[in-house]
């Protein structure tokens, strides 16, 4: 029987929930934990997605995202797989580790989303050790708002949060902690009706900078043609010359992030090339962007509009 479809949020933002299968811990150690967090870091900031909240548990853990546009099905398939992979080796074990697949539910209200923190930020609440002192649970986003933690890996966004409790953020934080602890013994499903009966009465309108994702691979080509000097479908098949590389890897990557193309996809249009290959031009345009002044600011003109 084919799987049902997943239903995709116009808002971009979503509470996820994945868990390891049963008699498995998904994270063993703090290690594990550390390392997940470190996926985290690099794919959010490779498809230029934001997380609101997350908490790691032993079996299971969740998080906040949003999308901004990039396909969500394909964002936890290469972080689960690429944890999946490390699990599997350090581990000495194969097979499965989560069970089924993650389980989405669509945020589209203030009122959701100050619930859904709510609720991720009280998961610890079930570990004795941390029984009435959820915020000092050092897996959770919720002492980095508390500023009891720093933000280690640079995961968190915290502005968008904490812009629905006040706008002085030493206030927002102060009321922030107080709902979180007011809803500790309220069940997601309590938490979700009382979000919708809210929001029924506020339309919600996002006061997040939308970036711009391309639907016709032909419209973001034209307007990095348009930056360059000499022709780009040229210097895009030139597989072998060292000064095509760069501009090769940067079309590639902003193909797979901005496009929502497959690797086979962008392997069709590039040609001559394989599907590893591909991936390896993703890897070496995401570095461009980070590191290489040029590439950023084309970059920021494509996700802007400038």
């Amino acid at each position: 029987m084919p799987r049902v479809p997943r239903k995709k949020s116009e808002s971009h933002l979503y509470h996820i929930t994945s868990r390891s299968i049963s008699e498995t811990d998904l994270f063993r150690t703090k290690e594990d934990k550390d390392y997940y967090l470190s996926l985290l870091q690099r794919y959010i900031k490779k498809n230029l997605c934001k997380i609101y909240a997350y908490c790691l548990m032993d079996n299971h853990m969740h998080m906040f995202l949003d999308t901004q546009g990039f396909d969500v099905s394909k964002f936890m398939l290469a972080l689960n797989t690429a944890y999946v992979v490390y699990y599997n080796r350090r581990y000495k074990r194969h097979g499965h580790l989560f069970q089924g697949r993650f389980v989405s539910t669509i945020v589209d209200s203030d009122a959701s989303a100050r619930r859904i923190c709510a609720y991720i930020h009280n998961n610890p609440k079930d570990i004795d050790d941390f029984e009435g002192k959820e915020e000092y649970y050092p897996y959770s986003s919720f002492g980095i708002y508390c500023g009891h933690y720093s933000d280690k890996y640079d995961i968190l966004s915290q502005d968008t949060i904490l812009d629905l409790f006040d706008p002085v953020v030493e206030e927002a934080k102060r009321k922030q902690r107080d709902y979180v602890i007011s809803m500790k013994n309220t069940t997601i499903e309590t938490r979700i009706k009382e979000a919708e009966m809210e929001s029924a009465a506020n339309e919600y309108r996002s006061e997040k900078q939308s970036i711009l994702r391309y639907d016709k691979i032909e419209d973001v080509i034209s307007l990095i043609a348009s930056s360059e000097e000499e022709p780009l479908q040229i210097r895009l098949k030139a597989k072998y010359i060292r000064s095509c590389s760069s501009i090769r890897s940067f079309v590639v990557y902003v193909l797979r992030t901005l496009c929502d193309q497959t690797y086979r996809q962008i392997c069709k249009f590039i040609g001559n090339i394989s599907m590893s290959g591909i991936s390896r031009l993703v890897s070496v345009g995401f570095d461009l962007v980070c590191k290489n002044k040029k590439y950023q600011n084309m970059f920021y003109d494509l996700i802007y509009g400038q």
